[in-house]
């Protein structure tokens, strides 16, 4: 689904700026994957809803080959984005999904859901994102649901400045993305930016908001002296009631993933794959799972 002429235009009255610039920390998850951890658990409270985004690309197999074996989840959303290479999903409902260059997986664990991730590929270059996604108090039981989104299901927008968007939930300048969700209405969008081009992307208000530089690119955020990010760095934007969007330039061609979504404001309780919003219902979901009953 390619988009060249875009339904409607936007211009920036006034942006976000960059409140603080975070460095992922390396990290190894599922049979040893080597992954960077860019939102760790310490900012989940300021990127609510948002509780983790973890950053995977390398071209030697040994780092990826372990894939990511039958484990459980309760509580939240995965959004798995592909951009290179290829893994295979199952899951305790029955789902069985691949995930390819271009594709996106949205799953919703609610009550429980037990899957595994595993590379269908024995050499060459896996890379993307998954992104953790609350659920809120009313929702988190609820029965777990799974959707994968073909590359050519992902609406690309191009601007007649050669920018490209892959509107991949939300919408953007008019177009709506692949998935829509209510509570959170997240906003995810992939952005390929032009050396010397300028986005501007419109941001309700009140959500929180994040971009991550990747693929060797330098961007300018707004103003100051934290304006300038530079490739493999995430800029958490302020909230400021007054701006209407963020303006984007990139220095170098670039390419960046621009996160929002609404906060829920409500008490986080995490342990590992299970995020609830208290002990007494963390200890509960370790029990169903202990007893095999997490994804009944």
């Amino acid at each position: 689904m390619n988009i060249t002429t875009t339904p409607t235009s936007f211009s920036v009255q006034r942006s976000r700026q960059v409140e603080r610039l975070v460095r992922g920390q390396p990290t190894s998850d599922g049979d040893g994957v080597k992954l960077t951890r860019v939102l760790t658990q310490p900012l989940q409270k300021r990127l609510d809803p948002f509780l983790m985004l973890d950053a995977f690309g390398s071209d030697a197999a040994s780092d990826y080959i372990g894939g990511f074996p039958s484990h459980p989840h309760r509580g939240f959303e995965t959004v798995t984005i592909m951009l290179e290479g290829r893994m295979r999903h199952k899951d305790s409902v029955g789902n069985v999904g691949l995930l390819e260059p271009g594709s996106v997986q949205w799953m919703t664990a609610g009550r429980g859901i037990i899957h595994s991730e595993m590379p269908e590929q024995e050499e060459g270059r896996m890379a993307g994102f998954q992104l953790w996604v609350n659920l809120a108090a009313k929702d988190k039981m609820t029965a777990p649901a799974y959707r994968d989104v073909a590359p050519a299901d992902v609406p690309v927008v191009t601007l007649d400045c050669g920018v490209k968007l892959r509107v991949i939930a939300g919408q953007a300048r008019g177009v709506a993305g692949a998935v829509q969700r209510p509570t959170t209405e997240p906003l995810v969008l992939d952005i390929v930016l032009p050396a010397g081009q300028t986005f501007d992307a419109a941001l309700p208000a009140g959500h929180n908001a994040f971009v991550y530089v990747y693929g060797g690119g330098v961007v300018t955020i707004g103003e100051g002296a934290s304006a300038r990010v530079e490739s493999e760095r995430m800029a958490i934007l302020t909230n400021d009631a007054t701006a209407d969007g963020v303006r984007l330039k990139a220095e170098t061609d670039a390419r960046v993933l621009l996160v929002a979504g609404a906060p829920l404001n409500e008490s986080i309780a995490q342990y590992g794959p299970f995020v609830m919003n208290t002990t007494a219902e963390l200890q509960q979901a370790v029990s169903d799972f202990q007893r095999g009953a997490l994804a009944a």
